[in-house]
């Protein structure tokens, strides 16, 4: 009898949990009678006071729990052992204590194994993994830095935004075109780390270098690019020089000859958003006078809506259509500035978005400078809300040195005689 309940138990514990093994050897025992107790324990390796523990479940008539072990069961919880434990842990990861002043962990990052590694030196033994269980009941999780700071914010800056669109929605009603310029991040060119991941076979990733020092001879990558809110394309003028006024004008004027005249073949102004800072900023001369030039050039009514100071992050270009160039290029290294132009060439959307890109080589100077008479000279009018952010430049030519005209001296009339 023994051999055979041994067998048996042997069959199926291993698909058992602990306390349906308990009810197993209880109920065998309750079938044997007299004596089955300890022939059960025996057969099955276990004390006679489990087996018992089992025939008493068995007995009461309870209903099923549910679960292995009763509520409340087990080895209890460092927290509930230790009740000063969760308060010097919350310590620790407060916003503005990292722990004691003399601790390492002051000036290091709040990991649940480095913070399990200082609670011992207050007196509270844990690990890592209890750390990270108490920090979930706690309401903390992984989370990256958040970009939101954006310092005083500009009391019109809602005002301008509604601008904005009211001129954009103007302009598109009339069938003129409304593009967002921006430059995107400058990329380093040859074999190096691109964040992201791409399917390889395992233990075969692509090889990149450790340091991230710029080739001399490749060089960097300037993306500037032209997004069209109203066709929903993209068009990048990638430069491999600086990024400057000059650079940022001749992307627009590369981006009319190359799609804008096609595209809106009676075009006679043009509305160009852009953000309050760097090469297209509304304080940069320079971006005044080659749009000037520009306007000239293509005949075209050029004005600009500048996004109030800090909030780049509104601008169309930046989630239309950089955003996914970078997801389309995550993963590899960008060896080369031919990498660069096709893989921006080939970002495309679900929605539809299609883009171009071009090279371009030219050179940029930098530090030019625009003088006074330079920038009185230009065609521009400041429109009456905010023209420091809104303005417009005419199609009208006018002396690129600065020097004004001198208006021709007329004489006066001779006085009447009687």
């Amino acid at each position: 009898m023994e051999a055979a309940l041994a067998a048996k138990f042997a069959t199926l514990f291993p698909h058992f949990d602990e306390r349906q093994r308990r009810l197993a050897i209880g109920a065998a025992a309750r079938s044997l009678g007299h004596g089955g107790i300890r022939l059960v324990a025996r057969a099955a390796g276990a004390r006679e006071g489990t087996v018992s523990c089992g025939v008493r479940e068995l007995e009461s008539g309870e209903a099923p729990l549910g679960r292995v072990r009763r509520s409340g069961g087990g080895r209890k919880r460092a927290v509930d052992l230790d009740p000063g434990l969760r308060p010097a842990l919350l310590a620790l990861v407060g916003p503005d204590v990292r722990g004691d002043p003399m601790s390492p962990l002051r000036w290091t990052t709040k990991s649940t194994r480095q913070l399990a590694a200082e609670l011992p030196r207050q007196g509270h033994l844990v690990s890592a993994d209890t750390v990270a269980a108490v920090l979930r009941e706690e309401g903390f999780s992984l989370q990256g830095n958040a970009k939101t700071v954006e310092g005083a914010q500009h009391p019109d800056r809602d005002a301008q935004f509604r601008y904005i669109n009211g001129r954009a929605k103007d302009f598109q009603a009339a069938g003129d075109p409304v593009i967002s310029v921006d430059t995107k991040k400058k990329e380093l060119v040859g074999n190096y780390k691109n964040a992201g991941h791409e399917g390889h076979r395992e233990g075969e990733p692509v090889r990149a270098r450790t340091h991230d020092f710029p080739d001399a001879d490749l060089g960097k990558a300037v993306p500037y690019g032209i997004y069209d809110l109203t066709a929903d394309t993209g068009w990048v003028n990638v430069g491999t020089d600086h990024d400057t006024a000059a650079f940022a004008v001749a992307s627009v004027r590369r981006w009319w000859h190359a799609v804008g005249r096609d595209t809106y073949p009676r075009l006679h102004r043009l509305l160009i958003t852009a953000d309050a800072g760097g090469s297209n900023g509304y304080r940069t001369r320079a971006w005044k006078f080659e749009l000037a030039a520009l306007a000239v050039e293509t005949g075209l009514e050029i004005t600009v809506c500048h996004f109030p100071p800090g909030t780049s992050e509104w601008n169309r270009i930046e989630h239309r259509l950089f955003s996914h160039i970078t997801m389309n290029w995550r993963g590899g290294p960008l060896t080369s500035h031919e990498v660069i132009v096709n893989s921006i060439a080939a970002t495309t959307t679900r929605t539809g978005l299609t883009v171009r890109a071009e090279l371009d080589t030219a050179l940029y100077e930098t530090g030019v400078r625009i003088s006074d008479g330079q920038l009185n000279a230009l065609p521009l009018t400041r429109h009456d809300w905010h023209g420091d952010w809104n303005y417009t430049l005419r199609s009208q030519e006018h002396r690129r040195d600065g020097v004004l005209p001198i208006p021709p001296r007329t004489e006066p009339a001779p006085a009447a005689t009687g």
